[in-house]
């Protein structure tokens, strides 16, 4: 999927209710899980991340 020119992957694992999530800004892999049960739930979480770090990145001064 992509968000924003991001490409992530939100995928279940075995337990349910529980969501993996990927993705990849610069050199950077960011990757965590996140608990619903709900798919569009989870994949507007991974969302709001790449929303999050983007705004950080924005931030920081370029070296």
């Amino acid at each position: 999927m992509n968000h924003r020119g991001v490409e992530y992957t939100v995928a279940m694992t075995a337990t349910p209710g529980v969501w993996k999530w990927q993705f990849q800004l610069g050199d950077e892999i960011k990757s965590g899980r996140t608990e619903t049960r709900i798919a569009l739930l989870a994949i507007r979480r991974v969302q709001l991340r790449i929303d999050r770090e983007l705004k950080k990145a924005a931030r920081e001064p370029a070296t």
